[in-house]
Parts: structure tokens; C-alpha cells; sequence
């Protein structure tokens, strides 16, 4: 079963996409963008979702396989590989306005794909090593407090109103932008600094995680000022921030217009399959490493992305993630088709 291993390692050749992008003039400064974002979502329209699951051996199998952990392994010196590369020949004065704005959202794409989401995949484990390179990823887009507070703030609060990486129903994507990134940073800070309050240490100490991870942030940022020039700094910075974005997406697509009801006064019933939007469509789930199958990823926080099933009580979405993400994109078309899946599962908006 090793070869059903590799077909994870296609989406790595992304970065010799990013890698052309990034040293070159023209519209192959769009490569990744072009691939991600007209390429694969016309795949997804050809290519039928497929629902199908492992069975118990080969679960068994696919769980001691360690190629699947080295694959994202790899992925660490490959980003930071193609980060050097961009943060190298962003400020080439040969380059137009519309080549230098090619490379900064092709290497943006390289923050939310790689950089955030095998980080976040990463960030489940239990391994120190591997939640260490978890935030490493993170640190190229400068979102290590996802660390902290998806894990201990978004699985434990998601569909609720006490999350705010879960989108209301008719709240535009724009709009939650801006609830997410606040809510998440300002998250991460209260659940931190609870855990000190918890050692009896004080909320500005070193031992303070949130703390680490912003100093982390600062020190990454002052070498990249002083090793290339501020304006480099601020070429990364939009990088950075269009992998921020790209990840917000992806939050408000997979659980836009659920609710988990209240059992009782601020307690909800458990994240179920159905709280999550999910998708099977083969191309986003090898690319995104099956994040697109959420619905078991909340279900089951901590198995391994390779051991992903589908279940057939979660809603699907109407495309894969890189056509979801889109449509998101464009509000009243968005609402309209997302209407029609909610009626499509009867979910109550109301809930």
C-alpha cells in the first residue's frame, strides 16, 4: 500500500511551480496561483467525489506507514527553501509592478497551503518535535498563536457562538475576516494567559506560550529587515497576510451556517460529523492533505490526515475547497448556492 502514500506527495510539486514563479518574469509569476485556482477547481468539475473508506487493515496499515509523516516533513525545509528564494528576488528592479504582485500571491499561496495547513495537521500531534515544526510552518506566515488557540479553543468551541473561526449564516466572507483574525489572536492570548493564572505564574513571563511565539514572530521579522531591506520585510508582510486570508477562507467554507445546539445554559452537545462542511472531491483532498474532509477531523481531532473517512451524515459542499473558496469570493453567489445546500441537508440555521 506504499504507493497510495505517494499520491500525497503531488501536491510538492507545488513548490517547483512557486520555484519557476518566484525566479522568473511574465505571467509564470501566477504558476501556483493559475494551478490552484483555475486548474484544479476545472479538475474538481471533471473528476466525481469519492466517499469511499479505508477498511480496519488497511487503516492498520496506513497508520504505521511512516512515509505519510515524512512527506510533511519535507515540507518544512521546502518552504523555507522557497521563502529564502522569494525574500532573494522580491526587490529585482527589472521586475513590473503586476511580476512582483505575481510573486508575493504566488508565495502567499505557498504561506496558506503549506505554511498554515501542514503546520495545522502538524499541531495535532502529540510529539514535541512535531508540534515544534508545526510552529516553525506557522512562522512563515506569521500565525503561530493558531497553535494555541485552534487546539484549545476552536475544537472545543467550533459552531458555537463562542467561536470565531466559525462563520454565521449569511455573514459575508469579508465580514469574517476581520471577526477570525481578531478573534483567534485575542483567543489565543486569553487561553494562554489562563494557563499561567492556572501555574500560578505570572500572565508577562517567559513561560507564558503566547509570549514565546509573538517573540518568535518579532526576532523572524528583524532578521528578514536586517538580512534583505524593509521593504523586503513589507513584500513578506503581504505574502504573510494573503496566507493569513487564504486560511480564514477555508475557515469560513467548512463551517459557514452550522450550529451545534445548546443542551443546556453555555454547555453545546458534542462536534458531531455534521457540524463541519465536507468535501470528497479527490483533487482538494490530496492537495490540502485531506483537511477538505473535515467533518472527521473535528470528529476525531487526533487522527492522522491519511486515516480521514467520510461520513455520510455530513453536509458536502458543492465543489472541492479551491472552487469553494472562490465562490465564497463573491457573496450573493455564495449565499444562494450555499442556500440550496442547507436545504439539500435540512439544516436548521436557527439552531
Amino acid at each position: 500500500m506504499r504507493w497510495k502514500a505517494l499520491k500525497y506527495a503531488l501536491p510538492l510539486l507545488l513548490f517547483f511551480a512557486a520555484l519557476i514563479a518566484l525566479q522568473t518574469n511574465g505571467w509564470l509569476v501566477f504558476l501556483p496561483v493559475i494551478i490552484s485556482f483555475v486548474f484544479l477547481p476545472l479538475l474538481e468539475l471533471i473528476f466525481p467525489p469519492d466517499s469511499s473508506n479505508m477498511d480496519a487493515a488497511e487503516e492498520a496499515i496506513a497508520k504505521a506507514d511512516s512515509l505519510y509523516d515524512v512527506l510533511l516533513y519535507a515540507v518544512v525545509p521546502l518552504q523555507y527553501f522557497t521563502l529564502f528564494i522569494f525574500l532573494k528576488g522580491i526587490d529585482n528592479p527589472t521586475l513590473l509592478w503586476w511580476e512582483q504582485l505575481g510573486r508575493i500571491a504566488s508565495m502567499g499561496l505557498m504561506c496558506g497551503t503549506f505554511g498554515i495547513n501542514v503546520g495545522h495537521e502538524l499541531g495535532h500531534r502529540s510529539k514535541p518535535y512535531e508540534q515544534w515544526l508545526a510552529k516553525a510552518l506557522l512562522l512563515t506566515s506569521l500565525y503561530t498563536h493558531f497553535f494555541i488557540e485552534h487546539n484549545k479553543g476552536h475544537h472545543k468551541h467550533v459552531s458555537t457562538p463562542r467561536d470565531p473561526s466559525s462563520a454565521p449564516y449569511r455573514m459575508s466572507v469579508y465580514r469574517f475576516w476581520i471577526r477570525s483574525i481578531a478573534g483567534v489572536y485575542s483567543g489565543a492570548w486569553k487561553i494562554a494567559n489562563a494557563e499561567q493564572h492556572k501555574n500560578n505564574t505570572p500572565t508577562f513571563h517567559l513561560s507564558n506560550e503566547m509570549l514565546q511565539l509573538q517573540l518568535l514572530s518579532v526576532i523572524f521579522l528583524l532578521m528578514i529587515g536586517v538580512l534583505f531591506s524593509g521593504s523586503v520585510l513589507l513584500y513578506f508582510l503581504a505574502a504573510a497576510t494573503l496566507g493569513i486570508l487564504l486560511l480564514e477562507t477555508v475557515n469560513y467554507i467548512e463551517h459557514y451556517g452550522l450550529a451545534r445546539k445548546e443542551s443546556t445554559p453555555g454547555k453545546y452537545e458534542r462536534a458531531m460529523p455534521w457540524h463541519s462542511w465536507n468535501s470528497n472531491h479527490v483533487v482538494g483532498r490530496i492537495l490540502l492533505f485531506e483537511l477538505s474532509r473535515h467533518s472527521d477531523h473535528h470528529y476525531l481531532a487526533s487522527r492522522k490526515y491519511q486515516l480521514l473517512r467520510h461520513h455520510d451524515d455530513a453536509p458536502q459542499l458543492p465543489t472541492g475547497y479551491p472552487g469553494s473558496m472562490l465562490l465564497a469570493l463573491v457573496p450573493p453567489v455564495w449565499f444562494v448556492v450555499m442556500d440550496k445546500q442547507m436545504q439539500r441537508y435540512q439544516i436548521d440555521v436557527t439552531a
